[in-house]
């Protein structure tokens, strides 16, 4: 575990550490549910779409929680297999920009979530950068809606690059972006914000 500082006096320090996700799947899904804008259908459909990948024996999951064991941020994925329904949707998008390589051979972030009170903390990216410091794979990729928002800001800044635009997945109602990353993670420059490194149990 590793604490974060919160955003100020009235805003409490979080821990970062591993999590049993599976357990705690409905707590996650109430964090995504208000950062993402989901309804309660949604959040069904959702629940047995986590459930479902935690079932790869090399799924990982990190959570941030406040001292009083409430979840406020969660993060989980795992090593990509062209066969999953993910990579089999942007594999044609990203052979059209000579980036289906990214394909192999690397972790896919497939949640990254923060409560809204608790963004802008370096929660986020406590969470990431812990979660792909404990992998083998030598770059990850993940999707993010097409549009110029902190998350993908905060993507950019950890070394992410677009590797595909314009990405329609079914019944989704936006395009994403595929971005891919060389790892380890990009760290902050040295005189900025503090950055850490949570140790991360290897089970």
């Amino acid at each position: 575990m590793a604490a974060v500082s919160g955003g100020g006096a009235h805003t409490p320090s979080v821990l970062v550490g591993p999590i049993d996700l599976a357990a705690r799947v409905d707590e996650a899904l109430a964090v995504q549910a208000v950062a993402f804008g989901l309804g309660q259908n949604e959040v069904n459909v959702r629940r047995h779409i986590v459930l479902r990948h935690l079932e790869h024996p090399h799924a990982r999951a990190l959570g941030a929680t406040t001292p009083d064991g409430r979840l406020v941020g969660f993060v989980y994925g795992m090593p990509n297999e062209r066969g999953q329904w993910w990579s089999t949707v942007v594999e044609p998008y990203l052979r059209a920009n000579g980036c289906e390589h990214w394909l192999d051979d690397s972790f896919v972030i497939t949640e990254l979530h923060v409560h809204p009170k608790f963004q802008n903390q370096g929660i986020g990216r406590g969470l990431i950068t812990a979660l792909t410091d404990a992998v083998d794979q030598p770059r990850s990729i993940l999707s993010a809606i097409d549009t110029e928002s902190p998350a993908r800001g905060l993507y950019r800044t950890l070394g992410y690059r677009d590797l595909a635009r314009q990405v329609l997945f079914p019944s989704a109602p936006m395009p994403y972006a595929v971005m891919g990353a060389s790892l380890p993670l990009r760290r902050r420059a040295r005189g900025g914000p503090i950055d850490f490194r949570p140790p991360v149990s290897p089970g």
